[in-house]
C-alpha cells in the first residue's frame, strides 16, 4: 500500500513538473481588426515565442500562419499576434492558436462584407465592465448569460452568424495600470464571446492611458500618426465606426477634433457608407450624473449632427461612464445618443448623484445589460433597429428583457403636415398665455405613430427669434416615471406672452424614425391688453 502511494506522489510530481516546463494559456485567443480579407488573432502565454494559428474552412483547419511574440511584463509571458490574409469575404472560418505545448480549442470567425454585398449584421455596445467588489463575476454574467445567452435564444444560426462585432465605449478594468486585472478581470470572463466575435475598444477613464491598453489591442492604426490607436476608424458593411478618445490627458484637443472632421468628409462622399456609429467614453449630457459630463463630446455631437443633416446619412454616439441605459436623440438632426452601461460597473442609481431631466433623453434606467444593433441594408432602404437588452438591477432582476426598441431608416419618410387649428388670425387670446391646438398626426407610410412635436411662436413671420420654442416627445422616462405619460402632442400651453401683440406661430411633428415633417402652414393670434 505504501508503495502505490510513493508511486501514485512521485507520478503526480512529474506530472506538475512537466506542466511546469509547457507553456499555459493565460488569456485565450481573441479576435482584432477584422477585414474582408483578414483577420488578426492575438492570445497570451506565460511563456513561448512561437505564435501559430491553424485555421481553414472546416474543423479539419489545413492551413498555418505565423506571427509574432512580444513581452507585456517584464517577465517570460508573451502576447501573440498573427494576422491571417488571403480570406474570402463574409465567410465562417475555424481557428485555433498554438504555443509549443500550448494548443487552443478550435473556434470560428468571420469576416466582413462589402457594403456592395448588402448582408444584414448585428453588433453588441456595452461599456463600464470595470469590477464591481459587491458584485465581481457581473461581467461574466452580462458576456455568459447576457449576450451569449440572448442570441442562442432568439437566433438559431452559430455565433459568428449572429454577431459581427463588440464595441466598448471605455472603462473595461478598474485599473488600467494593475496587469492582473486585464486577464482575470475583462478577458477570461468574455473568452468564449472574444474568441469568436472581434473586439473594438476605446479608453475609458479607469485604463489610465496604460501601456497594457494598447499593448493588448491592435486596434485599425488610420488615426492622426503621433496618437495610435487612441482614435481610429473601421468599416464594417455599409457602417463607419470611429473610436475616439474622450480623456482629459492631452487628447481633447485640435488634434483629434480635426482628424475626425477630414474623416467626416470623406465618409461624406462614399456611397457605399449609410451610418456612421461613433463611440467615446464621456457623455456630453447624463441624466444620473451630471458630474461625468465633458465638453469635448459636445464637440463631437455637434460634428455629428452637422454630418448627418448635410449628408442624410444618420449616426450615433455610443457612450457610458455613467452607469446606466440612457437613449435620446437630437433635436434637428437623425442621431441618436446612447449610454450603453452598464456591463459591471456599480449602477448609478435615481436619486444617488446630481441628475437632471435633459430634452434628448426619451429614456434612462438604471440597470446592467447591453445594447444590439442589427443593421439591415433592406435593398436599398437601409436602416438600423437598436434595443436595449436588460438584466436589471439589485432591486429587480431582469432576463435578457428588451427595454427599449428604436429603428431608423437613412431615407426620410416624412409625415403630414400638420394643420394649426385654434388660435387662429381672428382670435385674441389673454395675454396671461394661450394653448396651440394642431390637427391629428398622419403619415403615408403604414406604422408611424406620433413621437414628437415642435412648436414656435414669434413676432416677426421669419421665426428668426422665437419669443416661445418647446419640443417635447412622447416619452420621457425619468426617475422610474413616464413624465410624458398623457400629453398626445396635440396641443402646447404657452407660457406669459406680451399684452396687445400680434404673434406668429407654427408646428411640425416627428415620426418614431426620427422624421421630421415640414412646418405647417403660419397662424397668428393677437394677445389682450393688461
Amino acid at each position: 500500500m505504501k508503495k502505490n502511494v510513493t508511486l501514485f506522489l512521485a507520478l503526480s510530481l512529474v506530472s506538475f513538473l512537466l506542466r511546469a516546463q509547457n507553456e499555459q494559456f493565460l488569456i485565450q485567443p481573441y479576435l482584432q481588426d477584422a477585414e474582408p480579407n483578414s483577420i488578426k488573432i492575438m492570445w497570451q502565454t506565460d511563456k513561448g515565442e512561437e505564435s501559430i494559428v491553424e485555421w481553414g474552412l472546416t474543423p479539419k483547419l489545413g492551413k498555418k500562419d505565423k506571427g509574432t511574440a512580444f513581452d507585456v511584463n517584464f517577465d517570460e509571458s508573451r502576447i501573440h499576434e498573427v494576422e491571417i490574409t488571403g480570406l474570402k469575404r463574409f465567410t465562417a472560418y475555424y481557428y485555433r492558436v498554438k504555443t509549443g505545448k500550448a494548443v487552443s480549442d478550435i473556434f470560428q470567425f468571420k469576416t466582413p462584407p462589402f457594403s456592395s454585398d448588402k448582408k444584414s449584421f448585428r453588433l453588441v455596445a456595452m461599456s463600464d465592465m470595470q469590477r464591481d467588489w459587491q458584485n465581481p463575476d457581473k461581467f461574466h454574467e452580462v458576456v455568459n448569460e447576457g449576450v451569449l445567452s440572448y442570441l442562442k435564444k432568439e437566433l438559431n444560426d452559430s455565433l459568428v452568424d449572429n454577431l459581427a462585432l463588440v464595441m466598448i465605449p471605455g472603462d473595461l478594468v478598474q485599473s488600467g495600470p494593475n496587469y492582473a486585472q486585464w486577464k482575470n478581470e475583462f478577458f477570461n470572463p468574455a473568452e468564449k464571446l472574444f474568441s469568436n466575435v472581434p473586439v473594438y475598444p476605446v479608453p475609458g477613464n479607469h485604463e489610465r492611458n496604460s501601456i497594457y491598453y494598447f499593448k493588448y489591442f491592435s486596434l485599425p492604426e488610420n488615426g492622426t500618426p503621433a496618437y495610435a490607436e487612441h482614435w481610429w476608424f473601421k468599416d464594417y458593411g455599409n457602417v463607419r465606426i470611429i473610436g475616439l478618445d474622450s480623456n482629459d490627458e492631452g487628447y481633447q484637443d485640435k488634434y483629434q477634433l480635426q482628424w475626425l472632421k477630414e474623416v467626416l468628409e470623406k465618409t461624406a462622399k462614399m456611397e457605399n457608407i449609410d451610418f456612421v456609429f461613433v463611440q467615446l467614453h464621456h457623455p456630453y449630457k447624463s441624466e444620473l450624473w451630471i458630474p461625468g459630463e465633458e465638453d469635448f463630446t459636445g464637440k463631437v455631437v455637434e460634428a455629428m449632427e452637422k454630418f448627418s443633416t448635410e449628408t442624410g446619412k444618420p449616426s450615433i454616439h455610443f457612450f457610458g461612464h455613467t452607469h446606466g441605459y440612457s437613449r435620446g436623440q437630437s433635436k434637428d438632426h437623425k442621431h441618436l445618443w446612447v449610454n450603453v452601461a452598464s456591463a459591471g460597473g456599480a449602477i448609478d442609481n435615481w436619486g444617488e448623484f446630481e441628475g437632471r431631466d435633459y430634452d434628448e433623453f426619451t429614456v434612462t434606467q438604471d440597470e446592467y445589460g447591453f445594447v444590439m444593433v442589427e443593421v439591415d441594408p433592406n435593398g436599398g432602404d437601409p436602416k438600423f433597429t437598436l434595443k436595449r437588452i436588460s438584466r436589471g438591477n439589485e432591486e429587480l432582476q431582469r432576463e435578457n428583457e428588451v427595454r427599449d426598441v428604436i429603428t431608423i431608416w437613412k431615407n426620410d419618410k416624412k409625415p403630414n403636415t400638420p394643420k394649426p387649428l385654434s388660435p387662429s388670425s381672428k382670435e385674441q387670446v389673454a395675454f396671461t398665455g394661450a394653448v396651440l391646438k394642431a390637427g391629428t398626426f398622419s403619415s403615408k407610410y403604414e406604422g408611424t405613430t406620433h413621437a414628437a412635436s415642435h412648436w414656435q411662436i414669434s413676432t416677426s413671420e421669419d421665426f428668426s427669434k422665437p419669443a416661445f420654442d418647446s419640443w417635447k416627445q412622447s416619452e420621457n422616462w425619468y426617475y422610474k416615471e413616464n413624465r410624458q405619460k398623457d400629453d398626445d402632442l396635440t396641443d402646447e400651453k404657452t407660457p406669459r406672452l406680451s399684452p396687445n401683440t400680434t404673434y406668429f406661430w407654427r408646428v411640425r411633428y416627428r415620426d418614431q424614425y426620427l422624421n421630421w415633417s415640414e412646418w405647417s402652414e403660419i397662424a397668428s393670434f393677437t394677445t389682450t391688453e393688461k
